[in-house]
């Protein structure tokens, strides 16, 4: 089973609507991935701003940060949870 996952970014983040995009077929295979706006969060917004796109994982927290491709989100998917 796939890990529940969010997805950090904002609108207007051209590289967060590339890495949505991406992860799109995943989520046509089961993966759960909430879209959370960093803009309307000022604490991910003051952790996240520099990094984003940014996928985290719900059950660990472990986060994969851009520059991220297709195999390397099913190898961090894959990782064991808690």
């Amino acid at each position: 089973m796939l890990p529940e996952c969010q997805l950090f970014g904002t609108l207007g983040c051209h590289l967060c609507e590339v890495a949505e995009a991406m992860l799109m077929p995943l989520v046509d295979h089961g993966l759960m991935v909430e879209l959370i706006d960093i803009a309307d969060h000022p604490l991910h917004y003051q952790r996240l701003a520099l990094r984003i796109p940014v996928l985290r994982r719900v059950d660990t927290g472990a986060e994969l940060d851009w520059p991220f491709d297709t195999e390397q989100v099913v190898a961090f998917l894959a990782q064991p949870g808690d």
